[in-house]
């Protein structure tokens, strides 16, 4: 008898993790959208120009603006370790542009926007 309970006991701790395992309940969320690693890097690659064209009629806030956006947008870049590691490297030139911009360091940010660009333009080799 003390098997039996033991027994019913371990297939009820099963059954009930089985039922809700966190895998069947894991889903996207409704709003978000993915991109293919190669469209999320021209979609970065397009915000850091547009930054660029801001750098050129010394607009500090929109590069600002624009440089959070390309931030933004280089996360959904998901292809493998080699090129996360690559584009972790990218983005510190982008953060430093928008440091830059945030003190109206213009020249500064407009050469570390070209270094970002640079950077993301070469991801696209190594996918």
């Amino acid at each position: 008898m003390k098997n039996f309970k033991k027994l019913v006991l371990s297939l009820a701790i099963a059954c009930s993790m089985g039922a809700a395992s966190t895998t069947v309940m894991a889903e996207t969320d409704a709003g978000r959208i993915t991109y293919a690693p190669d469209k999320a890097i021209d979609l970065t690659v397009e915000k850091i120009k547009a930054a660029l064209v801001a750098a050129e009629s010394s607009d500090a806030p929109a590069i600002t603006e624009l440089t959070k956006e390309a931030i933004d947008m280089s996360k959904e870049i998901n292809a493998n370790d080699k090129v996360d590691i690559a584009r972790s490297r990218a983005n510190l030139h982008i953060k430093k542009a928008r440091s830059a911009a945030k003190v109206d360091d213009i020249k500064g940010a407009k050469e570390h926007l070209e270094m970002a660009l640079k950077a993301f333009q070469e991801l696209k080799g190594m996918i």
